[in-house]
This record gives structure tokens, sequence and C-alpha cells, in this order.
């Protein structure tokens, strides 16, 4: 098995071989960590126990925070080696996590590559966030005595219809799994349907309740608004968004605008994908909106600059003080077919929340959230531009979505100790 697995790596490592080299050269990405791609991992602490934790990228990174700090707690006595496979996955997690822990990238599956990183982690354990199941991994760790559980678990609709299609395959894939702990239980019938024994799927909700935090103020926002001198300014701030969804933001934003009772808004696109930030500051431009790239100003020790209809969000790690900031957000991601960008964050800030319907990757967040009348899901350009007509007319209306959203999150929360709950056990047990 694990040789025909190998060549199906190989024969897609030939066809996508262009591509990275195209992302390598003109997007600068996948540069660095090959060497731990290839399984060449040297941990911080070797002579301590390991719980080897992996994370595909940001939004999977951030979810594991109070996963970690738990973890630290309980466990004081094994170090975490966290993997992503992103170079912005590794850049958060590095941030987060790299003063105590090991932070690598995330090895090929190849099994020889694979068996050379379990030789030099020699976790205890392995953790993988939401679906990150691959096969050498877990077959190797189970020839090793060595648990696998996915936490945070979900399968997305495009997943589940692909993992059926081969379910032959999958079923002993999965059947290695130590747990499944699924976010939902309509997600715990999908990682059955697709061969995980069902008395080893358990429902224990979804993390990003737990580090979806409930406050008012975000560390850094302040020192922010002074830089951009947006202090007292109604802000409209348009998160994560992607190829397609900058355009329609503009074009509404510009019919906000046209109407004297909003000229004082203000927008902010911040962008998911950093390069893209180029290409959105030329749509902003061929809009015709004069605007500043936060960038410019973040770093550069420059005084407050003049006032500007639109302000570009350029930078990493900042999107959380923009949201603190808003009056009302829109989550990217979602008016195109992309799946959405999660959601959660802005609602636990008490603010107003919008997405669109292209939401598939958050479907338990967004069920949630509208059952709970805490955000607006509008279908297009024409109800964008009439609820934020609506939520800027009447306050009252926006702060009672933005209140119940925050609720939501509240209700939610909990995620976090019934998984460490689980991962104790099988610690414990070893």
């Amino acid at each position: 098995m694990k040789i025909v697995i190998d060549f199906v790596y190989l024969l897609a490592v030939v066809a996508i071989s262009p591509v990275v080299a195209y992302r390598v050269i003109r997007h600068k990405r996948y540069r660095t960590g090959w060497g731990q791609r290839f399984g060449n991992i040297a941990r911080k602490y070797p002579s301590k126990k390991c719980i080897w934790l992996h994370a595909v990228s940001v939004g999977e990174v951030n979810a594991t925070k109070t996963i970690v700090e738990e973890l630290e707690n309980r466990f004081g006595d094994f170090e975490i080696v966290i993997s992503t496979t992103t170079d912005t996955g590794f850049a958060c997690a590095n941030t987060l996590f790299g003063a105590k822990h090991t932070v690598v990238y995330f090895p090929f599956d190849f099994s020889w590559i694979m068996g050379r990183a379990f030789h030099n982690i020699r976790p205890s354990i392995c953790l993988l966030m939401e679906l990150e199941v691959w096969p050498n991994l877990v077959r190797i760790a189970q020839r090793l005595g060595i648990p696998v559980v996915v936490i945070n678990g979900r399968i997305s609709d495009r997943s589940f219809s692909r993992y059926r299609k081969i379910r032959s395959i999958s079923k002993k894939i999965f059947q290695k799994l130590s747990l499944v702990l699924a976010q939902t239980d309509e997600y715990a019938q999908r990682f059955r349907g697709v061969g995980a024994p069902d008395e080893k799927v358990i429902v224990t909700g979804s993390l990003k309740y737990d580090t979806a935090q409930i406050i008012d103020k975000v560390e850094g926002a302040d020192a922010l608004a002074a830089q951009l001198n947006i202090a007292n300014e109604k802000l409209w701030v348009a998160g994560g968004t992607g190829p397609g969804e900058e355009k329609i933001i503009l074009d509404v934003f510009t019919g906000l605008t046209r109407q004297t009772q909003f000229s004082d808004l203000r927008l902010v696109i911040v962008p998911r994908k950093p390069e893209r930030f180029d290409e959105v500051a030329q749509f902003i431009a061929d809009a015709d909106f004069d605007f500043v790239r936060y960038s410019s100003v973040k770093n550069a020790g420059a005084p407050q600059p003049a006032r500007v209809p639109v302000i570009l969000g350029d930078t990493m790690g900042d999107l959380r003080k923009f949201y603190s900031l808003a009056a009302i957000i829109f989550v990217g991601r979602s008016l195109v077919p992309m799946g959405g960008s999660d959601m959660m964050e802005a609602a636990a800030l008490g603010k107003c929340t919008v997405f669109g319907p292209h939401a598939s990757n958050f479907k338990q967040t967004v069920d949630a959230l509208l059952e709970g009348q805490g955000a607006i899901m509008v279908k297009d350009k024409h109800e964008l531009l009439e609820t934020m007509r609506k939520c800027l007319r009447d306050t009252a209306f926006a702060e009672r979505i933005a209140q119940n959203g925050r609720e939501v999150i509240r209700k939610n929360q909990g995620a976090t100790a019934r998984t460490i709950h689980q991962i104790a056990k099988l610690l414990n047990a070893s």
C-alpha cells in the first residue's frame, strides 16, 4: 500500500511542480523550511517527551491557542512540536509558540520522509487539526503504537464527496485513527461515513469559539488608530477578502458615500493573501479613491496621513485590530465561491457582522449565528448595499445584531476542556 501511495504522491509532485516553481519565483513563497519538509527536524528539548500538533495554516494555528495553553498547564513535562504547511501558518505559529516550543514545516507524506520525521520528533501522541489525516503518517504512527487524534474535526462538503468516492481506500486510513473529536454531529457522521469507527468519533464542539475572545479592546488597536488617524471614525472593515470581492466592496462603498448621510464612512480592506496586496491597491486606485497603505505608516514613524476614504490593510497580523475599531464588519471570501473566512472573531468582538452566501467552510458557525440572529447573510452586491444602508441608518438594529452574535459565541464555548479530557486519557494510558 505504501508503494502505491508514494507513487501517487510522485505523480502529484510532477503535476504541481510548475505551479510551485512559479510561486517561489513570483510570490517568494515556499523558499524556506525544505530540510524540515524532508523530515530533518531538530527539537529544542530532545530529552523531553513530545506532543506533535499539526495545523495547516493561520486559521488552524490560531484555533490551537487554547489547546496549547491547556497542554502546557496539564503536561508541562512535554515539549510541543507544532508543524504547519504554509509560510503564513509557520510565521503565525512561530510568533505564538516559537519562544517555548519547536515550530516546523510539516514533512511530506512520502513513507521514507515521514519515517525520518517520526524518528526525529519521537512523539507520544499526534494531534491533527480538522482534517489533516495523511496515509503514511497514520500508518507509521500505528506501527509505532503512537495514538493519532483528529481534533476540531470537520469535513467540508467537497472533501466529504471526494472521500466517499474512494471509501474503500479512505476507510483503511481513517480506521487507524485513535480518536476523532468532531465539531458537530454532522461532521461526526461524515467521519463515520468515510470509515472512522463509530466508537472512536466524539463530538466536542469547535475550538474556534474558545479562541474567539469576548473583549471590547484589542491590544495594539489604539496605536494603529493613531497611526492612521482613524480613532473617532466610522469604519467599515472588509476582512479576509478574496479575488473578485474587492471590486464589489468598492462598488458598494461608492454607492454609500454618494449619499450625504454616509459621507463620513471610511472603508478598510484587508485581503486574505499578502501576494494580492499590490493587486488590490490597483483596484482601489482604479475606483478613483484616495487611499493609504497601512504598511507605509506602520513602522515608518511617519506623521499621520491625511484623511482618505479607503485604507488598505496590507500587513500581517493586524486584521483583529482593524476589526476592533469597526462599526460594521464584512467577512470576506463569502461573496465569491471560496468557502468563506472565520466570522467568530468579528462576532466575539461585539461587531455587527455581515457575510455572503459562500461560507461552507464555516457552516456550523453560520447556522449558529443566523439562528441566534447574530449576523447577517447577504446573497449579492445589491443586498450588501441595502444591508449596509440599514445598519448605518438604524444603529439600534446593528447593535442588536452585534450583541446577539457575541452571545452565540459565549454559548458555544467549552470545546477546549472536552478536547483536553480526551487527550489526557490517551496520554495517561500510554
